[in-house]
């Protein structure tokens, strides 16, 4: 009877370990090839169309129209974040009738209006009038609603913020709550006022649990906000001919044009960029 070498059946062993390793590594770097060349298809794709659509299946409005230099401005923008998620807000300056809420997209069709932040309440006891209208509209077209509180300088914040909490119920996949503060106050001083809006903000923060996003003007930001709000969400607005709201500061979200053109809206609303991914657009997010 022959007799098995052992050093031989150990070199199988490690020949055959070795083989198996390298089968495998091999799998994976496939695979990840094989991911990376499906993403860069589906991004080429996504890249052709967009620009197949904006040079040629241009959408003409019958009813709106801008002016030649607002049109290049916001087409630049547009064209520089078109991989971005866009949304628009409202308030009652626009109508049910001016939205068919199932097909909202700008960029000649190419890129869909994902969310809508709409105007809830006004100082310490107005609220919008068609915010209720809007609120279950987008529920039902799966559109991500935010609301915000248009914040009255001179007023209370106590008082202003329970008439946001009164007003909203927020759920979860809702946007944070929005504080809107873009006028001077009058009566009170740029301390006093910055003391006033931590106070709203801290209320509503107890409430939900998360900072809500603070939106306003880019000179307001500079002039009044900025260094006392860091660590809150920052949406900003600015229409300028610039391809960011601010060099300066750390910004989510940008209200790019009052003017925007919408297809599915009979009226010009606000345009906003969210400046990151689906991934990270979460976490603005109520859970």
């Amino acid at each position: 009877m022959s007799k098995t070498n052992p050093k031989s059946t150990k070199r199988k062993k490690i020949h055959k370990t070795r083989r198996k390793n390298y089968l495998f590594r091999r799998y994976i770097l496939l695979g990840i090839l094989g991911l990376t060349l499906l993403g860069t298809g589906l991004y080429l794709r996504d890249k052709v169309a967009f620009y197949y659509a904006m040079y040629f299946e241009k959408f003409a409005h019958k009813n709106l129209k801008n002016s030649e230099e607002e049109t290049a401005r916001i087409n630049k923008i547009v064209t520089e974040y078109n991989d971005k998620i866009f949304g628009f807000d409202i308030s009652h300056y626009q109508h049910k009738r001016d939205i068919k809420w199932d097909s909202l997209t700008i960029a000649n069709g190419s890129i869909p209006l994902e969310f809508v932040i709409m105007r809830a309440t006004m100082g310490n006891r107005k609220k919008d009038k068609h915010f209720d209208d809007f609120w279950e509209l987008a529920k039902e077209n799966n559109l991500t609603r935010g609301a915000y509180h248009f914040y009255r300088a001179d007023e209370d914040p106590i008082l202003q913020a329970n008439n946001f909490l009164e007003s909203v119920n927020l759920e979860s996949g809702d946007l944070r709550p929005v504080l809107d503060i873009e006028r001077i106050p009058r009566r009170k001083s740029k301390e006093k006022l910055i003391e006033d809006l931590k106070v709203w903000c801290k209320i509503i923060e107890e409430k939900y649990g998360e900072k809500p996003i603070i939106y306003t003007y880019y000179h307001y930001y500079k002039d009044y906000l900025r260094g006392e709000f860091d660590d809150y969400p920052l949406w900003l607005a600015n229409y300028n001919d610039v391809l960011v709201p601010s060099e300066e500061d750390s910004w989510k979200m940008w209200q790019f044009t009052e003017k925007g053109i919408v297809k599915g809206i009979n009226v010009k609303v606000d345009l906003n960029i969210y400046n990151g991914n689906s991934w990270s657009f979460s976490e603005l997010k109520l859970d």
